[in-house]
C-alpha cells in the first residue's frame, strides 16, 4: 500500500505544486531588491517560501532596517509578476492528468494556499481549472496560515472529508508542517526546496512529481 489509511480526497497547494509562479516571484523579489539598492537572493527567497506576504514584509525589514519600504517593494514585485505571468503562466507537470485521474476516481478535491483568492481565480482561471476544485482556502479564509494546519482543517471541513483521510500536496517546507500538523497524509513535490530529515519525517513520500503521485494513487487503489 502506497499510503497507510484510504484517501478519500486530495488536498492540493498551489504556487509551486499546480502553478510554476515560485521562480517567476523569485526573479521579481530579486530584481526589486536591486531597484530599492539592496541585495535580495535566491537563499533569502527559499527562506520566505510558503509564508504570507505580512511574514515576508516582516522577514525584509529583520535584513534592511524598520524603514525599508515594505509596501513599496511589494507594489514593484507584483507589478513585475504580473508582467512575467501575463507572458507565460506554466501548469507544472502532470496537473492536468492528476485531476483527470481523481475525476475517474470520484474524489473530491480542494486548494490550500497562503496566496489570495483574486490570485487563486486569476491565475487557475487563465487554464479553466477553478472550477475541478470542490473547496478553495485561501489567505483571507484564515488567521494563522501556515504552518499551522489551519488552511488543511478548513479545507477538509469545506471538502466534507475527514482531515485524515485527505492526501495533503505540498512543495514548500511550511506548507508540509501545517498539513502534517493537520493530521492529513503529507506528500511532498519539491519545487525550489529540497527536502530536509524533517521533511521525509513529516511525509508518507517524497514524490518527484505530480506524475509519480498519480503513480502512488494508482498504487493504492
Amino acid at each position: 500500500m502506497s499510503f497507510p489509511r484510504r484517501v478519500d480526497a486530495v488536498v492540493f497547494d498551489m504556487d509551486g505544486l499546480l502553478l510554476d509562479t515560485e521562480t517567476v516571484y523569485r526573479a521579481a523579489m530579486i530584481e526589486a531588491g536591486s531597484v530599492f539598492g539592496v541585495e535580495f537572493t535566491g537563499a533569502t527567497y527559499a527562506a520566505m517560501v510558503g509564508k504570507t506576504t505580512p511574514e515576508c514584509g516582516v522577514m525584509l525589514q529583520g535584513l534592511y532596517g524598520e524603514s525599508f519600504p515594505v509596501r513599496a517593494y511589494y507594489e514593484r514585485v507584483w507589478a513585475d509578476v504580473e508582467d512575467l505571468l501575463a507572458a507565460e503562466t506554466r501548469l507544472k507537470a502532470g496537473v492536468v492528468e492528476i485531476l483527470d485521474y481523481l475525476d475517474d476516481l470520484g474524489l473530491p478535491r480542494g486548494i490550500a494556499t497562503s496566496n489570495g483568492l483574486p490570485a487563486v481565480e486569476k491565475y487557475l482561471g487563465r487554464f479553466d481549472l477553478l472550477r475541478r476544485f470542490n473547496a478553495v482556502v485561501a489567505h483571507q479564509d484564515v488567521t494563522r496560515h501556515k504552518p499551522n494546519p489551519d488552511p488543511y482543517l478548513l479545507a477538509a471541513e469545506r471538502i466534507g472529508v475527514d482531515p485524515l483521510h485527505c492526501l495533503a500536496l505540498e512543495d514548500s517546507h511550511p506548507g508540509v508542517r501545517a498539513a502534517h500538523a493537520a493530521g492529513m497524509m503529507t506528500v511532498m513535490v519539491p519545487d525550489i526546496l529540497d527536502p530536509n530529515e524533517e521533511m521525509h519525517d513529516k511525509c508518507i513520500h517524497i514524490a518527484e512529481s505530480l506524475h509519480h503521485v498519480m503513480e502512488l494513487l494508482k498504487a493504492s487503489t
